[in-house]
């Protein structure tokens, strides 16, 4: 044998002892990993409910044999091997993960049915969710939870962070006030953070993670995400006391929550087999939809979305959060942006030398007091305050509410972190009142009649043109103003005769109502 075909046949023997332990290490690894999926239940590794028994370690089952390669048609016949690639569309992806018990019954045949005949309501639910699918997956596979739930929003509200349902719950994961205040979402004068894309899903995330963690089972967390958990507490108690089931199919819910996980299952079977119920579904790429861009001054939205690029509606669907004209840095600190718009809207803010970023900041009323007296204050007319900050008719602006208002020359600094988290609107009834006259009784003055009518004794003074120590002469014919009601229920006692000459808004406090923005 010449030296040189030695040569050749150790680096033969080389390269095949190489491909030996390269190919036993890759077995190796896949059976590490195939053994940990299979004991990792979806939900975060410190749930305890999903924290299983651990055994005595089983060993690993090794090929006897030499190692031979798997060629990409033989893969296919092998359950532990995953593929390298990773998928190209977002649907599938979501496909791959997968994780909840199949619900099979009529209900779920019956929503099936239902989308099938819709294909162009599933394109514009489709469609609309290409915006937040991403980031939602990728939440859900951070936190090892099922992608089903991604789906989630289609039944809560066709991906429309707008939705508001009639019981007042909003966004795309549809949060009452209540628990979205009880999970951190911020709703105030200038954001509602139950609309926001990131904040919401957060919470959302969270929350089912806790009624996993309550009961042990998804389908009854979704029950009790629709529900409530202590209606579902409630309902598996009353069936254990009676001796029944207490799956999600055995107890006794209202029509809503019952049809809640079918329709679930429906949209997961269509997704997962869109061609059998001859529905295509939008290419959605396995990229992110939007970036985070960090804002250090308050912007009007109009100039975000244009120093962005974008149009104004994308730039809405976006930060949906930011129902007023104007994001106020201290409490939204960052904006999202469609990929590749972000560089954009970095280079463009950092470039602006056309004034100041934000044309509106905020106000606040010293006293209660009606809109015309707030517009006089603030340099605007009484239609556009109503406007701009939803004021309803004849409503008072209580003392302590945050309005926003044209940012002036004289108002220079960005709105404070503290107004940004806390500030509020309240509102209070205004009390139209009407000229009446009244008859003096023996004895009595300007102090006495405003004691029985519940008024000042200067504006008594004040509308009979006499001094605030005045008395009156028996049957003297006093003027006062007085609450409609309250002028109504004296002439329903025959206590005097009215007439109608003036209407005043009285400066009162009665009842507050308060209207959260």
């Amino acid at each position: 044998m010449t030296p040189h075909s030695r040569t050749t046949a150790a680096s033969a023997s080389s390269s095949f002892s190489f491909f030996r332990l390269v190919s036993l290490a890759a077995v190796l690894v896949t059976a590490l990993l195939a053994g940990c999926a299979t004991q990792q239940a979806p939900g975060l590794p410190s749930d305890p409910v999903l924290t299983t028994g651990a055994g005595p370690a089983a060993k690993p089952l090794l090929p006897s044999g030499p190692l031979q390669a798997i060629t990409p048609g033989q893969a296919g016949s092998h359950q532990n091997v995953a593929s390298t690639e990773p998928p190209k569309e977002l649907w599938d992806r979501i496909r791959r993960g997968f994780a909840m018990p199949d619900l099979q019954n009529e209900l779920v045949t019956d929503r099936e049915q239902w989308y099938a005949t819709r294909p162009d309501y599933i394109q514009r639910m489709t469609e609309r969710s290409s915006k937040y699918l991403f980031h939602i997956v990728e939440e859900l596979e951070r936190r090892q939870m099922p992608t089903e739930l991604a789906l989630l929003p289609f039944i809560e509200s066709a991906f429309n962070p707008q939705a508001v349902s009639s019981a007042k719950a909003a966004g795309m994961w549809q949060f009452m006030p209540a628990t979205g205040k009880y999970f951190d979402l911020k709703q105030n004068a200038f954001r509602d953070d139950r609309r926001d894309v990131l904040a919401s899903t957060r919470a959302a995330l969270d929350y089912l993670q806790k009624l996993y963690g309550m009961f042990g089972d998804w389908h009854l967390a979704l029950a009790a995400y629709n529900w409530g958990e202590g209606s579902v507490g409630r309902a598996i108690a009353k069936n254990q006391k009676a001796g029944l089931g207490t799956s999600y199919s055995d107890l006794n819910m209202p029509a809503e929550t019952r049809l809640y996980v079918p329709k679930l299952q429906a949209v997961k079977n269509i997704v997962a087999n869109p061609q059998a119920f001859r529905t295509e579904l939008p290419l959605i790429e396995n990229h992110p939809y939007f970036q985070q861009v960090q804002i250090t001054r308050d912007i009007d939205v109009a100039l975000a979305a244009r120093l962005a690029d974008v149009k104004i509606e994308d730039f809405k669907a976006l930060n949906p959060s930011a129902h007023r004209p104007v994001i106020i840095a201290a409490g939204t600190p960052q904006i999202l942006l469609p990929w590749d718009n972000a560089t954009v809207f970095q280079r463009n803010f950092e470039a602006y030398t056309q004034g100041q970023y934000a044309s509106w900041t905020a106000w606040t009323a010293p006293s209660t007091m009606n809109p015309a007296e707030a517009a006089r204050r603030t340099g605007m007319s009484e239609a556009d305050l109503r406007g701009v900050n939803n004021i309803p008719p004849r409503m008072l602006i209580k003392a302590g509410s945050t309005l926003l208002v044209p940012r002036s020359a004289k108002v220079e600094n960005d709105v404070t972190s503290h107004i940004a988290d806390t500030a509020q609107v309240s509102f209070a009834p205004e009390v139209v009142t009407r000229r009446t006259t009244v008859k003096a009784r023996k004895g009595e003055s300007v102090a006495t009649i405003a004691k029985r009518y519940g008024l000042s004794a200067a504006s008594v003074a004040e509308w009979n043109n006499v001094s605030a120590s005045s008395a009156f002469k028996v049957g003297h014919q006093v003027v006062v103003f007085l609450p409609v009601k309250s002028h109504a229920a004296s002439a329903g006692r025959g206590k005097g005769k009215s007439s109608v000459k003036a209407v005043k808004r009285s400066t009162a406090k009665p009842v507050v109502k308060s209207k959260k923005r």
